[in-house]
């Protein structure tokens, strides 16, 4: 016998499931207040500057945040994309959505429901898992568009999405996904990147610089395993090459604050490299799923800057993956195999 549902019943959508990509974040606009808005968000979370808020938060409301907003906002104006009212990331991120949206609904059908949200800034984690809770989602994977592992990134991506678990009455099954940067098909896709990039040039570069985003070195022996990912994806990139040791070696960038954080950096090992005979080089990113101010701001002028000023000639930045096909076809696999058990 079937049990009618009473006529106050509320409405229950069919099931779904919802895979909700995550990035870093953007500020809504590079003026004063959107860039104070976004950085007290970033730099308040405990995942990236873990100092006692009591110490920290003076210094930051204080100090950092009535500076910094400026020059912030002046390195996202020379970047941004004024047709779009947005940062590269959003207009990226939105690109890649679109294809990896096809790819999932291709592959099972119109149960998926597939979106994006961000750390930091909008649209924010909590607000794609209410709507996707709206729609029916009673299964959620959630897939930081991290291939590395940190707690600044992956990590506190997640406490993210658990928070916004917390405030759901039914709350949906969940499923995080682990780091993809050994994933055979992102290596290959990283590497045919490269290729394409050297194929295009006139003179082969000297030496391939790998540049991660740095961290301080504490984290790392707290045991964050972030350093020894990037080391090893280093590794996978260069026999996917069939390259020998010598044609590359790994950086990290985007130094922050008094601490020692990983080494060597990027823009001194840069300069060195220039000043020891090494002027034609390549640099590529791939601890960034999509181009953004690290990249587009911070490699492409300060830190090819730095090069050219130390004696270097030739400065080639290899772009992120972005919406790269085999990029996509490749995050598709990974979601693919976490998705296991869930879809038909």
């Amino acid at each position: 016998m079937i049990m009618e549902k009473p006529s106050d019943h509320p409405t229950i959508p069919p099931r779904k499931i919802g895979v909700l990509f995550a990035n870093l974040g953007t500020p809504d606009g590079y003026d004063y207040w959107s860039m104070r808005r976004y950085l007290s968000e970033f730099l308040s979370d405990k995942r990236v500057i873990d100092y006692p808020a009591w110490k920290w938060q003076p210094i930051l409301q204080g100090i950092i945040l009535t500076k910094r907003p400026f020059s912030s906002g002046e390195a996202y104006k020379s970047i941004w994309n004024e047709d779009e009212g947005e940062s590269p990331l959003m207009t990226i991120t939105k690109q890649q959505i679109v294809k990896l949206r096809a790819g999932l609904e291709k592959r099972f059908g119109a149960e998926i429901v597939t979106d994006f949200c961000m750390r930091y800034g909008n649209p924010s984690t909590k607000s794609k898992v209410q709507e996707m809770v709206k729609a029916g989602c009673d299964r959620i994977l959630f897939f930081p568009l991290y291939p590395q592992y940190a707690g600044a990134t992956m990590g506190t991506a997640n406490d993210q999405f658990f928070r916004a678990l917390m405030d759901e009455t039914w709350q949906p099954a969940s499923r995080t996904i682990e780091p993809y940067f050994d994933d055979p098909a992102y290596v290959d896709a990283l590497a045919q990147s490269v290729e394409r990039g050297y194929a295009a040039l006139d003179t082969r570069p000297d030496l391939l610089v790998v540049s991660y985003h740095g961290m301080p070195e504490r984290y790392l022996k707290q045991g964050d395993p972030y350093h020894c990912q990037c080391q090893k994806g280093t590794r996978l990139l260069r026999e996917r090459l069939g390259w020998d040791e010598g044609e590359i070696t790994t950086t990290f960038q985007s130094v922050f604050g008094p601490e020692e954080w990983l080494k060597p950096y990027t823009v001194k090992e840069v300069a060195r490299l220039a000043e020891t005979g090494k002027k034609n080089i390549a640099v590529i990113a791939p601890a960034f799923s999509a181009d953004c101010i690290e990249t587009l701001e911070e490699i492409q002028e300060e830190i090819q800057e730095a090069f050219i000023e130390a004696g270097g000639e030739s400065f080639t930045y290899i772009p992120c993956l972005n919406d790269d096909d085999a990029h996509i076809e490749a995050l598709l696999g990974v979601a693919k195999r976490n998705l296991a058990g869930w879809t038909g």
